[in-house]
């Protein structure tokens, strides 16, 4: 099969993160800054109050990881709560 004609499977991570510090009504740097960072990754993400989501293909994963904990803790954070999900594999399970 000629290399071009291969379909690529693309695998996902989910990927959540807290970033403590919390403070009721105010989104401090420490928040705003990493969300801000994985954004100009051209990474949707989801902002919630508890908590911030995106899914992004398995070879950005990392690099998002990373983002988030080193600008959240040059900004002050205290905690990196971060979950990353397989969800390929995620739909596969029972």
């Amino acid at each position: 099969m000629h290399p071009r004609c291969r379909v690529r499977s693309v695998n996902v991570k989910r990927i959540e993160f807290t970033i403590e510090p919390f403070v009721e009504g105010e989104l401090g740097s420490h928040v705003s800054e990493p969300i801000a960072a994985v954004r100009a990754m051209g990474v949707d993400l989801e902002v919630g109050p508890f908590g911030t989501g995106c899914s992004v293909d398995d070879h950005l994963s990392a690099d998002v990881v990373a983002v988030v904990v080193q600008t959240a803790f040059e900004h002050g954070a205290t905690h990196v709560n971060l979950d990353v999900t397989d969800e390929q594999s995620a739909g596969d399970a029972p």
